[in-house]
């Protein structure tokens, strides 16, 4: 069978090898009270057909997501893909192709790579991006250790509107590398960074100030007054953003960023359950030597034909444990091709349609939610494509019935401390007809 892959035989040599006499004795180090007693409940051995339509029955179980109506967001967004962007990373050219260790005869793979940067540095208005990171929330630990490194300084100050998750992640980077972090109080008028407070932190001793735009509400941070405060005091100012919002929002080099990170899953990649997508990284010439990652350049060959090369590679499996920006391994390089191929099937035009339906079709729901007694807005700064209503109801009992009706509702946030909020995203994927199916639905399951 080829699920069974070593004969007892087989098994008692690989044991004798290693001067044992039971699989058992394997695990010897385990304490006793950590080893399960008795018997998993779980069938008999089972032919191999049976295996399978075992497996079958269970995957039957399942829903079929790609029927529901997305309103979920915080991070994952339903967004259009058009086709061309799967059939061409499902190439074997693409799809099996692995890090370019030896570049010079990868020619295919590093030119998409280059021109991804290409696009990501015309984004944010940046001059260097590197091969891309692991996924938005690392990639801003990433950032906030470089800042450390550049600045000589281990204070980062974070927003207390950023992500919750990418706070802990972080959170779990800069403590391993006794980094201290100081928070950003929330406004809780506007959604925002409190204004009013920022003469309270310590902006001499921070490496950066983190700021996310749009943050973990969906609201307009005041880009401005952070960025101020920073550079005044010889600190670096690090943008996390919504790719998306750079169609409509003015790059975060207009802001005087240092550095610039986000994720890219909605650039082209499916929601996947959450993954795998991908993190984008990019900064000013000044620093990009001290960028984690890899960064593929643009040169000629013996021939004076253009070629690519990895020009930067700073990492630990190429110089100086000691002398590495980062252990970061490798990059997304086929979900950054996606949204290479995505960026490039849309053009200027198609990209910032896109942003402009997810801000209008957002506002319009929003609107409609607003008609419906007990609901009101959470915050009153300005929005992009998700927002947060206010209302003292059931949040994760609706959303069941909802998911019944084929509906995914918006996030309840009472796991984040705010028992009475829920956030709705909306992208150009929704209609006008669900957005109403929507509201008339969830009005019913309210009133």
């Amino acid at each position: 069978m080829r699920y069974l892959p070593l004969t007892e035989d087989e098994k008692r040599e690989m044991l004798a090898s290693m001067g044992l006499e039971q699989i058992d004795d394997l695990f010897q180090d385990i304490p006793p009270e950590a080893v399960f007693q008795g018997d998993l409940d779980v069938p008999g051995p089972l032919s191999e057909a049976e295996l399978i339509r075992h497996f079958k029955a269970l995957a039957a179980k399942n829903q079929d997501t790609t029927k529901l109506v997305s309103f979920l967001g915080a991070g994952v967004y339903d967004h259009l893909v058009p086709s061309i962007v799967k059939r061409i990373v499902g190439r074997g050219e693409f799809l099996t192709a692995y890090t370019p260790y030896q570049p010079e005869i990868t020619q295919g793979v590093l030119q998409s790579i280059f021109e991804y940067q290409t696009m990501i540095c015309e984004l944010t208005g940046m001059e260097a991006s590197n091969a891309s990171m692991y996924d938005g929330a690392s990639a801003l630990a990433e950032a906030c250790l470089m800042a450390c490194a550049a600045t000589k300084r281990e204070l980062v100050i974070l927003p207390a509107t950023l992500h919750p998750q990418w706070q802990e992640v972080v959170r779990l980077y800069l403590e391993s590398q006794d980094v201290s972090i100081v928070y950003m109080p929330l406004d809780e008028q506007t959604g925002t960074a409190d204004l009013n407070q920022l003469s309270e932190l310590p902006w001499g001793e921070a490496a950066c100030a983190v700021v996310q735009q749009p943050n973990f509400f969906g609201l307009l941070e005041n880009v401005t007054a952070l960025e101020s405060r920073i550079h005044a005091n010889g600190g670096l100012l690090v943008m996390a953003v919504d790719p998306i919002s750079l169609s409509l929002l003015k790059p975060p080099a207009e802001f005087k960023a240092d550095i610039v990170v986000g994720d890219g899953q909605s650039l082209g990649q499916a929601m996947g359950f959450g993954g795998p997508a991908f993190g984008f990284f990019a900064t000013t010439e000044k620093l990009i030597r001290r960028m984690p990652g890899r960064v593929v350049g643009e040169t000629v060959d013996a021939e004076g034909k253009r070629a690519f090369v990895l020009t930067l590679q700073t990492r630990e499996q190429h110089i100086r444990r000691e002398k590495a920006t980062s252990n970061i391994c490798s990059n997304q390089a086929l979900n950054a091709l996606a949204a290479t191929i995505y960026l490039a099937v849309l053009g200027k035009q198609g990209f910032r349609d896109v942003g402009y339906q997810c801000l209008q079709k957002a506002h319009y729901l929003k609107q409609r939610l607003l008609e419906i007694p007990g609901l009101s807005a959470a915050f009153s700064a300005p929005s992009f494509r998700e927002f947060a209503i206010r209302g003292a109801f059931d949040w994760a009992e609706i959303n069941r019935r909802l998911l019944d009706r084929g509906f995914l509702g918006g996030l309840p946030l009472a796991r984040f401390g705010h028992p009475d909020l829920i956030l709705f995203s909306v992208t150009e994927a929704r209609t006008k007809q669900e957005i109403d199916a929507f509201v008339s639905t969830l009005r019913g399951l309210i009133q």
